[in-house]
């Protein structure tokens, strides 16, 4: 398998076969770094999908191939920041819905019984949960458990070393066991 920084080359030399080969291979982690910034599905893939564009069209302007992984997810985190800035959004997070008005419908397939019902719910309390995060404790959760990362890999693409990975997620995971267990005392 080639590298990334040999796929760059391939990529600048006239095969843009290999920059799609770079786009597969980065745009789960592209898309986790949009997810953590906007907390909207919907939007975080539109706006991967516009990284992968940015830097394809950019990719002459990289100066250092073997950062390429890096210098993505920062044109990711940059077209976030571009998305967040603009005043006019008219996009409305799916967990301001409620199922009077037609969530139910949404979810083919699954089970329609109270089980469904109350894994939906712990599901969907839990997403709000970690949507309120700071972003760097969402971040890592994202990268950990959405892209199904290594401590060493989420190190990688944060800039920061794999103890920092590790701290944040322990953080992370008291942080949101907190808030759960202080919603289920308020919430019965």
């Amino acid at each position: 398998m080639q590298s990334d920084a040999d796929l760059v080359r391939d990529a600048l030399g006239g095969r843009p076969s290999a920059y799609g080969e770079l786009a597969r291979r980065w745009a789960p982690r592209v898309l986790a770094v949009c997810h953590s910034k906007v907390r909207r599905g919907g939007a975080a893939e539109d706006l991967a999908q516009e990284a992968l564009l940015r830097g394809y069209a950019g990719l002459r302007t990289l100066s250092d191939p073997e950062r390429f992984g890096a210098w993505l997810c920062g044109i990711a985190a940059r077209a976030c920041l571009d998305w967040l800035k603009a005043k006019a959004r008219t996009e409305v997070p799916f967990s301001v819905l409620s199922t009077e008005e037609g969530v139910e419908g949404l979810f083919p397939g699954k089970d329609e019984g109270p089980r469904g019902v109350e894994q939906d719910d712990e599901v969907r309390r839990l997403l709000e949960e970690v949507e309120d995060l700071p972003e760097e404790y969402r971040k890592v959760i994202f990268l950990f458990y959405y892209d199904d990362m290594t401590y060493q890999e989420a190190a990688g693409v944060l800039g920061v070393s794999p103890a920092t990975v590790n701290a944040r997620l322990t953080k992370a995971r008291a942080m949101l066991r907190q808030r759960l267990l202080t919603n289920a005392r308020r919430h019965p």
